[in-house]
């Protein structure tokens, strides 16, 4: 079987400018939609899966397991903890064990401004830099009294201009004013979308003399150390979670979220790729002449849909790649908010796996239907138009 050489799919691509236009970016619309949808999945599991410490164990007030915000426990715990628990992570003496307060909280930007934002505050002493290794200080420095320390995401997730949370900044809580000293990353974790303060300050502007949970780093001990102390002591009423499962388990809350996004981005791809048919149906339509002289001249119906399946194919890939740097460009990184903060859109191999797979897909399925239906018509026939 003799196949049409590979260049001239390669030139007739340039034969008519308009359709050409017409079907990169189609195929680029396609697969950018699917590395968009892609990107949001593998940017929800890899914050949840990164802001979980595998080391780290939850005390969280029994009832509260799913919420850390709903959780309430005794202001002593942390001390009782590490009284208690062999095995706990020491640094110089220091235990690895933080008591936080995790809650949302209304700021305004002035005193008087009528809009407020909502926001997530976490009260922390010095000991979360301990238990939270991802956090990194990048400007600045910690917050001292009334003073709060803001996390790269926290400004997408108020939906506010960045500049509006810079250094010696403030926001009104609670009908004082609390200064930005600093601005801290914690990559690929929910807390970059978090405002840090002083455990005390925030007990005391949210009028709570107690804690939502304490973090402990596990060295030696085990987490079934940590839910035998909780037997213990029934009367802290307590429990004890890793780290890691309480974030998988809020991942898994968000599955439906995610499956929205996917059947969102297909139902618009499977809308672009039948605008593609269309665009092929006219475009080999047009070409029937030509196509029944190439088999005149000894080529036969497989070649000739060899032939075409390469210009779409052609399309596809160019299409793809367009994609792939727009997302690069536009979209890796990219702050989305979502109930439970923000966290950034993430373009790996996996995405752009996706997103070339879904315009190879378009470039196949968009040209063998038109190509067969343009090759049933018989040859005389063909020649005419």
């Amino acid at each position: 079987m003799k196949l049409i050489p590979w260049d001239y799919a390669v030139r007739n691509l340039g034969r008519n400018t308009m359709r050409l236009a017409m079907s990169l970016g189609g195929s680029a619309l396609v697969a950018l939609l699917i590395l968009s949808a892609a990107a949001f999945v593998r940017g929800m599991e890899r914050s949840m899966k990164v802001s979980g410490n595998a080391k780290n164990v939850l005390l969280i007030g029994a009832g509260s397991e799913e919420s850390l915000e709903r959780s309430e426990i005794g202001n002593g715990v942390a001390s009782i903890v590490a009284a208690s628990v062999q095995g706990i992570k020491t640094q110089l003496g220091v235990p690895y064990i933080s008591p936080e307060v995790q809650m949302a909280a209304l700021i305004r930007l002035e005193k008087e401004d009528p809009e407020s934002y909502l926001s997530l505050f976490r009260g922390v002493t010095p000991s979360a830099y301990l238990v939270h290794p991802q956090v990194r200080i990048t400007e600045g420095r910690s917050p001292g009294a009334n003073e709060i320390l803001v996390g790269r995401l926290a400004s997408a997730r108020l939906g506010i201009p960045d500049a509006k949370l810079a250094i010696g900044k403030t926001i009104w809580f609670d009908g004082r004013p609390w200064t930005v000293s600093g601005r801290f990353e914690a990559p690929n974790t929910v807390m970059e979308a978090e405002i840090w303060s002083p455990l005390k300050d925030l007990q005391i502007a949210t009028r709570r003399d107690n804690v939502s949970t304490v973090v402990i780093t596990l060295d030696d001990a085990e987490i079934d150390d940590i839910k035998d102390f909780c037997q213990q002591r029934l009367d802290l009423e307590l429990v004890a979670v890793s780290e890691s499962d309480y974030y998988a388990k809020l991942a898994q809350f968000y599955r439906p979220v995610q499956g929205i996004v996917w059947i969102t981005a297909i139902l618009i791809a499977l809308g672009g790729m039948f605008g593609g048919l269309n665009t092929m149906y006219a475009a080999f339509a047009a070409r029937t002449r030509e196509l029944g002289m190439l088999q005149v001249l000894g080529y036969g119906r497989f070649a000739l849909i060899a032939n075409l399946m390469q210009e779409s194919l052609i399309i596809a890939a160019a299409g793809g790649l367009i994609a792939v740097a727009a997302g690069f460009a536009l979209l890796d990184g990219l702050a989305v908010r979502i109930t439970m903060g923000a966290f950034g859109l993430a373009v790996d191999t996996t995405v752009i796996v996706s997103a070339l797979a879904a315009a190879f897909a378009l470039g196949i399925i968009g040209a063998l239907p038109p190509a067969l239906q343009c090759l049933r018509m018989p040859i005389a026939e063909a020649l005419k138009k």
